[in-house]
């Protein structure tokens, strides 16, 4: 396996198609997809031993206050054989996030004790996620 932190189109092409394996991400075109991986300052892919994109997560950072973790997705095939915890682990190690103060993400109640294994809690002083539409 190998990892990556540049992507070529034709990687960019296998992010969407890993969008495409899960709920949330089946709505989003391979424009979205590209400038969406242009926006974000820190990309890990990890390719399986053919070149194939298996495993992707993406962040947005400050790189001293905060790190906000993106789109965790592991290719189905390819799940359950530990690529969330290297993916996790390789943007908790990153040389630009080493020294970020809080890291962050989304996820489902079913994820909570995935990313519980690696300090994440809920439990955050009563601060609330507020969100609105922008129109």
């Amino acid at each position: 396996m190998m990892i990556i932190y540049k992507f070529s189109d034709e990687q960019i092409k296998q992010v969407h198609q890993l969008y495409q394996e899960v709920w949330w991400g089946k709505e989003r075109t391979f424009e979205d997809t590209k400038r969406c991986i242009q926006g974000s300052q820190v990309c890990i892919g990890i390719l399986n031993e053919k070149g194939r994109l298996i495993a992707f997560t993406r962040v947005i950072s400050d790189f001293i206050y905060k790190a906000i973790i993106f789109d965790v997705i592991v290719s189905e095939n390819y799940r359950t054989q530990g690529l969330g915890q290297q993916l996790m682990s390789l943007v908790k190690s990153h040389e630009q996030l080493r020294n970020v103060k809080h890291f962050e993400l989304y996820c489902l109640p079913e994820m909570e004790s995935f990313y519980r294994r690696f300090g994440f809690s809920t439990d955050i002083d009563g601060i609330k996620l507020m969100r609105c539409v922008n129109a």
